[in-house]
């Protein structure tokens, strides 16, 4: 039988996000909410949406964006790699190497990277199947975007994602949903949950601004015709699954639900002896 703490552990971090999909799907899928928003940034005497136009809205929203979880998951990529390489000096045999890595404070850094190695493999592998499971509804929903259907001078008849799901193979050439702009945004939420791990006391103000992030960037495809914001909502529920099933893998359901600390209260901290190996 489930614990309390278990039982509401689980509640909160798949109960809400599957409470969350069936309303999305009831309110978006099953109605033209989608396309009457849409409509509400679409030109009809054009025949376009006038954002999509814009070269800096395009440049600032959609190209430069992508800097931020890029030189994420780059950072946790270099990270992983530094972490090895600490662990392999011998203060018996790389004396002199040691030292001048001390010198030029490289040192320090290495350490550091092996001293979270696996939060930096964390955020790798979580951002890789993030981008996976977004890749695979996409090919296999085969969703074609606003601009290209015929609602909006386009040639493509607009389907929803269950009307063409296949599980097994690819359903089309369509791969608008879920957002994967949007969804670049939420795999910042990877970073949430390595501050839970520590029990970060700022832990929730990552999880907002990653939620935040999220919803600009797909905000800002659905004002250039480029999705429908349903798309957005569904791109960050199935990131935060991923991202939820990728921690309970790494850092385990015990460490995750544990309170954050208290302003007064400071991380214990068990002395290890001093070992370069």
């Amino acid at each position: 039988m489930l614990t309390s703490s278990r039982y509401r552990f689980y509640w909160v971090n798949f109960g809400i996000p599957l409470i969350c999909a069936a309303v999305v799907f009831l309110l978006f899928d099953m109605t033209k909410i989608d396309i009457a928003f849409s409509d509400l940034f679409y030109d009809p005497a054009t025949q376009m949406f006038p954002l999509d136009n814009v070269q800096l809205f395009e440049k600032i929203t959609h190209k430069w964006a992508r800097i931020i979880p890029n030189w994420t998951g780059e950072a946790a990529i270099i990270g992983a790699l530094l972490s090895f390489l600490w662990p392999r000096l011998k203060a018996d045999k790389h004396v002199k190497l040691i030292a001048y890595l001390e010198k030029i404070r490289v040192a320090p850094l290495l350490r550091f990277a092996t001293k979270h190695r696996r939060d930096f493999l964390f955020i790798v592998f979580a951002f890789s199947i993030c981008t996976g499971v977004i890749h695979y509804l996409k090919g296999h929903t085969s969703v074609y975007c606003p601009v290209e259907t015929t609602q909006y001078a386009g040639k493509i008849e607009h389907k929803e994602w269950y009307e063409n799901f296949d599980l097994l193979k690819v359903a089309g050439e369509g791969r608008c949903w879920p957002g994967g702009h949007a969804s670049g945004g939420f795999t910042m939420l990877a970073l949430y949950f390595v501050a839970r791990r520590y029990r970060w006391r700022h832990s929730k103000a990552i999880l907002y601004g990653s939620l935040l992030l999220g919803f600009v960037y797909g905000t800002t495809r659905v004002l250039q015709g480029w999705h429908y914001m349903s798309h957005t909502f569904w791109a960050g529920i199935f990131v935060w699954l991923a991202c939820l099933l990728t921690a309970l893998a790494f850092y385990g359901r015990g460490r995750l639900e544990l309170p954050v600390l208290r302003k007064d209260e400071e991380p214990v901290v068990v002395a290890k002896p001093q070992s370069i190996s």
